[in-house]
């Protein structure tokens, strides 16, 4: 697996350097990075192939080929977790990875991504800031079957919604579950039927609602 973008190769190497097969550099670096990189296969490239290997993204010169992500399976983040996080239909991997960077940095014990065929984790990389090589995260598509589950495991959905009530108000229980859906299209009636309570940010002024990574943190954050 190819990642790209300068954080996510530092991260590695400052934290999970055992994933790393080969980094590609496209620009010099200095010399307390380099030193970073030793034992590491080292490849220099001209920008051309840079990009190619980035297919388009923005690399910053920096490439790294990695062993794959590895997903969870969810039961088993079900039966460890208090505070979990769905994603429901989220496809913009810029904002999957930026709930995943915020999921991990407040306290989110895993993450279930349902309602999507597939999850494209090369383009997760570099928007979590490589906090998805730290966070349990799984893909289960139906989201009903997974509901039920955890019904019988006792968790207390939460949905986050624009007519819900204030996130300030609510009093959330140890065993938590936070539904987030698309920006276009929010979640399914069928879920909504399934919460235990919607929830909201109320706003200070007039406006529609925020970009669902912004609220996800904020969310996050008043439930912890």
């Amino acid at each position: 697996m190819i990642i790209y973008g300068k954080q996510p190769v530092l991260y590695l190497l400052e934290k999970r350097k055992e994933l790393i097969k080969k980094i590609f550099l496209a620009k010099r670096v200095d010399d307390k990075l380099f030193r970073l990189m030793s034992g590491i296969e080292i490849h220099n490239l001209d920008s051309k192939k840079a990009q190619a290997m980035a297919r388009g993204g923005n690399h910053q010169g920096f490439l790294a080929e990695i062993e794959d992500i590895q997903l969870k399976n969810y039961r088993d983040i079900l039966k460890k977790s208090e505070f979990i996080l769905l994603l429901h239909s989220i496809t913009d991997v810029g904002n999957i990875g930026a709930i995943i960077r915020s999921a991990y940095s407040l306290g989110v014990d895993g993450i279930v991504v349902t309602g999507v065929n597939e999850l494209k984790l090369d383009g997760v990389v570099r928007s979590s800031a490589g906090a998805i090589f730290d966070m349990d995260i799984a893909h289960y598509k139906n989201i009903y079957d997974l509901l039920n589950e955890m019904k019988q495991l006792n968790y207390s959905i939460y949905g986050a919604t624009l007519n819900g009530g204030d996130v300030r108000d609510e009093v959330f229980t140890n065993k938590r579950a936070l539904i987030l859906g698309s920006e276009s299209d929010g979640l399914p009636n069928r879920v909504l039927k399934m919460l235990d309570k919607e929830i909201t940010i109320k706003m200070a002024r007039e406006f529609d609602s925020l970009n669902v990574g912004v609220a996800s943190a904020i969310l996050i954050d008043r439930m912890r």
